[in-house]
Order: structure tokens, then sequence, then C-alpha cells
């Protein structure tokens, strides 16, 4: 056992207690996250080098200092490196005046009165992937992992790009689960971040994935093509479009490299989060069939004859519900991390500068002091009344798309989607799990339930 040591008065792992924590984070980083606040409380510190500290905080009141009232005091934690490795430095991974740049420039497609623009388009591909499954015979087995990861990368790419990524998708899906793999495995690796090392960690996703180009060859395809009028968009100021129209103050254009990061970027985020809210939620409503029967006497009485658009989500109170506590109790981002670049007090937490501060959305999701029966499943909470209502709850206790300047900018364009494409398959179809109880939750960068999800398919 380590010896309990405090920076002020946070308690923690030491000596080699602590190097043990940090090793087991490489093989199950969220069962370290969690046994580490059973064991410690809401503010855990673990030293990881000479007079430097990671400090995992599972409060509202720290994510909202860290995430919003102090946010000038953090950047986007070393742990990213790999990442930025992966996907290039977009909206994800950067910092400073490109970030805020490129934010200025992306943020009006995804205000929520534009988000809305995008339905047409995930109600389509929702209905294709319905009409598909159709042809299935009652009882077939399906990937609902992969299902879901197809149908919300289509979605993006009609959506944002204006192009089929179909033919992309098994290279972009093998891309995407070696990299979060990799960027895992050497987050903490004492590697000397550099051009060479980027390179390195590139090279190895791409051959443990068994692509020659990863993410990013799909993104400099889609940009060739816009620019040659091969692939032209299909929606008025897409998100391609409006990167290839933007200038910079100075009057240049961004360059081909930047586009091709930010298209990388919107290419996991965009579709992953979502990917992983649908697969959570379908695997929820299997295991609690009475939460299932609400939804379904909800669009039944909504929808008796059609499939949802985006002007009935507004008139599905039950089905965003659902969608809501699956984020609550899988979140995809599940750790949000920040480098200190000054001492602070994070609501009474005393962090120096050059520590690392984790804020898990998955913690704070699962709080006793803020959610009652935290690790059940009970939609119900997020209606009027209850402990998730907006009205009542701490703004910060429920996090999914981060928080302050820096949260997620296409959180309107996810919330419409998820509803859509859920109420579209849960009118047609029911889902069962082919095993007993809900999957074990697999944290890369987003948190996953496998690799897979065998579930068999029963039309209604």
């Amino acid at each position: 056992m380590g010896v309990q040591v405090s920076d002020g008065r946070v308690p923690g792992p030491g000596g080699p207690e602590a190097a043990r924590v940090l090793a087991g984070m490489l093989g199950d980083p969220l069962a370290g996250y969690v046994r580490l606040a059973a064991r410690y409380g809401d503010a855990v510190r673990v030293p990881f080098a000479p007079r430097r500290s990671w400090f995992v905080l599972s409060r509202p009141e720290h994510a909202e200092h860290v995430l919003a009232v102090n946010q000038d005091g953090y950047v986007k934690a070393f742990t990213y490196r790999p990442l930025r490795a992966l996907v290039g430095n977009g909206l994800l991974t950067s910092e400073g005046e490109m970030w805020r740049k490129h934010r200025r420039l992306i943020q009006p497609v995804f205000s929520r009165r534009d988000a809305t623009g995008f339905g047409p388009q995930m109600a389509a591909a929702a209905q294709r992937l319905a009409s598909r499954w159709a042809g299935l015979a009652d009882g077939s087995l399906i990937d609902a992992a992969r299902e879901m990861s197809r149908l919300t990368l289509e979605i993006v790419g009609v959506a944002l790009f204006g192009a089929d990524l179909a033919d992309d998708a098994g290279q972009l899906s093998r891309a995407m689960s070696i990299g979060q793999r990799v960027a895992v495995l050497t987050t903490f690796l004492p590697i000397a971040w550099g051009p060479v090392s980027t390179r390195a960690v590139r090279a190895a996703a791409r051959r443990l994935g068994g692509t020659a180009e990863g993410i990013e060859g799909p993104a400099s395809r889609l940009i060739a093509a816009r620019r040659a009028g091969a692939q032209p968009a299909r929606s008025s100021g897409d998100l391609l479009d409006v990167l290839l129209r933007a200038r910079a103050q100075d009057g240049e254009p961004l360059t081909d490299g930047e586009i091709c990061d930010e298209v990388a970027t919107f290419m996991l985020a965009g579709h992953e989060t979502s990917a992983n809210a649908l697969t959570w939620s379908l695997a929820l409503l299997s295991a609690y069939p009475a939460a299932r029967g609400r939804l379904e006497e909800e669009l039944a009485a909504v929808l008796p004859d059609r499939d949802p658009a985006a002007a009935d989500v507004p008139r599905l109170p039950w089905t965003r519900a659902v969608v809501s506590e699956a984020l609550r109790l899988y979140p995809p981002a599940w750790t949000i991390e920040r480098d200190a670049l000054a001492d602070d007090d994070v609501a009474g937490t005393p962090v120096p500068a050059g520590s690392m501060v984790a804020i898990s959305p998955y913690l704070v999701h699962r709080h006793p002091g803020f959610w009652s029966d935290p690790a059940g499943f009970d939609p119900s909470r997020f209606l009027p009344g209850g402990d998730g209502d907006i009205a009542t709850r701490h703004r910060y206790a429920f996090i999914p798309f981060g928080g302050g300047r820096r949260a997620c900018v296409g959180a309107s364009f996810a919330e419409l989607e998820t509803v859509l494409v859920l109420a579209t398959i849960a009118r047609r179809f029911r889902l069962e799990l082919t095993a007993r109880g809900m999957p074990a939750p697999v944290a890369q960068v987003t948190l996953r339930p496998g690799q897979k999800l065998p579930m068999r398919l029963r039309h209604r």
C-alpha cells in the first residue's frame, strides 16, 4: 500500500501505489477513475512526475470552475498530444488563436436554429437504415455498434461534407478504433513530442489498423473533389463549403492542411459520440423493458403513421429523456483533461501550476450528492421535477458536451440526430441484447460498449 500524501488537503495514493495506479490506467482507465474516487473522494491527487500531479475531480463545482469560471487558466492537457498526432490540429485539439479563429468560423454552422436544417438529411439516413433492416428476417443478429457507427458516419458525410462516405466506412472505422487505442497507450509514454514522434504515432496507428492513409486520406479526397467541382455542396453553406471559403483576418484562406484537420476531426468527433449515444440507448432500452414500452407509447401517440421530422422532436419528451439518461450514464466524452497554467483553487481544492486536472463527466454524472440512484437508468429524472431537470439541477451536474467556451460545437446537431434516429428505429423495431445485463464500457478516447454489440432484431 502506498502512503497517503497530500497537496494541501488533497488525498491520493503515493509512492509505489501511485505508480501502480498510473500503470493501470493503460489497461482500464475508467476503472482506475472509479477506484480513485471510491477510495479518496471527490478530489484526488496522483503524483506522476517530479513536482507534477494529476488531479481527478468529480463534483459539478469542479467542472464549472475549470471549464467555465477560470477556463482561461487552463489549456488542453498533454494527454491530447497523441490524438493531435492522429487527427491533426482541429477544434478538438488546437489551442490559442488558431482555435478561436476556427471556432468563430464553424460555430454558425451548428447554431441551434441552423442545426435544425440538417433534420431532413438525418431523417432520410435513418429511414434508409430502417428500410434495409425491414428486409432482414425477424430475429436476425446485428452488430448494433457497427450499424450505429455506419449510420452516423453517413449522416456526417452527407450533412457536413455533401459526400457519400460508404466506400470509406470500413477504413475509417478501423482507423478510428485503432487510433483511439494508440492514443490511450501513448498518452503517458516518455515521448519528446514533435514532428518525428507525431509521424511515428500516426504510422503505428495506420499499420495496426491495416490502412495506408488513416483518417486524413478520405478527408483530403473530400477537399480535392470539392475544389475540382466533382463533389458540389448538397446544401448551401455546409461545413466543407464554410472552411473552403473562409478567410483569415489577413485575408488569407485556410490552408488545405488546416481544412483537412477540421474535416478529420469532425469525421471522428462528429460521428463517434452520436454512434455511442445511440448504441447505449438501444442497449438500455433492451435492459429496461418498461422504459422501452413508454417510448413506444409516446411514438404511437405522436407519430402513429409516419417517421419523425425535426419539428416533432419537441413533442417527444420521453425519447429525449431516454437519450439524456444514456448520455448521463455513459457519456461519450468520459474525461476532459486540462493543464493548469498557474496556481489555482478549484472549489476548495488547491491545484499547483503545471498540474493536470481531469474532470470526468462519468463521475460527475454519477455523483450521489446530485443524482438519486445514480447508477440506475431512469429517464424520468430528465422530465420536469426530476433531479435532471435543467430548471433545478446544478448547471454542471450534466456535462455530456463539456462546458464553457470549449463546449462541443456540435451539441445541437448531436441532440437532434440521436432523437430522430432513435425514434425512427423504435417505431419499427425492437433490439434485444443477446447476453444478460449491460455490456461493460470500454474507455478509450470515447466510452464505447466494446468493439461489437450483438443484438437481435425484432420487427414490431
